[in-house]
């Protein structure tokens, strides 16, 4: 008879009952990154009339909208010469009635090593295309973590993808305190995916990252 329990992590209960709205950092606004904002405008919602406290969204990104980045990302023609970030939530901000906050900058260290400003959050989101900004995530969560403040970050939830897939990997920053449990084997650490796959992202760098010129040629390099 198998007597070995499931598996299981149970979320931090501070974002299940939160008093003040749930911090969020969502770090970039492209393909991936303009549609995880319009579903973080939908959770809000639908938490909300939960009589949940919601979410406080943050976005960084320092990229303009160019003509390429129409039709797969979620970007109109008006839209064209602004910051990404910007664009993104004037419009989540005019639908929802939030105050959530756009940043023209990457979210990265500075030239002294000092952490961005407005770091302090419990949920990172990281759409980004690039290995480097993934491992300057990683170590500016490594560093964070031991900080003591309400909003210590708790999660990293990390998106990427390939020319035809996508993939998404749930981590947690540090270790996350779990219930008793007879039923299940409960988890407090979820690794980081710099941490579990951190080689197979190193060979990863050499794909070729130049700049589209066109819809078409975006297409090519990765589908919808």
């Amino acid at each position: 008879m198998n007597t070995e329990k499931i598996k299981v992590h149970f979320t931090d209960n501070d974002l299940i009952a939160p008093t003040n709205p749930v911090e969020v950092n969502l770090i970039g606004a492209g393909g991936t990154g303009s549609k995880v904002l319009t579903a973080l405008i939908e959770m809000n919602h639908s938490l909300i009339s939960f009589r949940h406290a919601g979410l406080q969204v943050r976005l960084w990104d320092d990229d303009i909208v160019t003509e390429p980045n129409l039709g797969r990302q979620r970007f109109a023609d008006c839209e064209v010469g602004l910051h990404k970030s910007v664009a993104l939530i004037n419009r989540a901000n005019r639908w929802s009635g939030t105050n959530w906050k756009a940043e023209t900058e990457r979210f990265r260290k500075d030239a002294l090593g000092r952490l961005p400003e407005h770091t302090d959050a419990s949920i990172y989101i990281s759409c980004v295309d690039d290995v480097a900004a993934r491992f300057g995530i990683a170590d500016i969560l490594k560093c964070n973590h031991n900080r003591s403040f309400c909003n210590q970050p708790k999660y990293w939830i990390e998106f990427g993808n390939s020319q035809y897939t996508g993939q998404v990997m749930l981590s947690t920053v540090g270790r996350i305190r779990q219930p008793k449990s007879d039923k299940y084997e409960t988890v407090d650490n979820l690794p980081f995916v710099t941490d579990e796959f951190g080689e197979l992202l190193k060979q990863s760098e050499a794909t070729d990252d130049t700049p589209s010129c066109s819809l078409a040629e975006a297409l090519e390099k990765q589908d919808l």
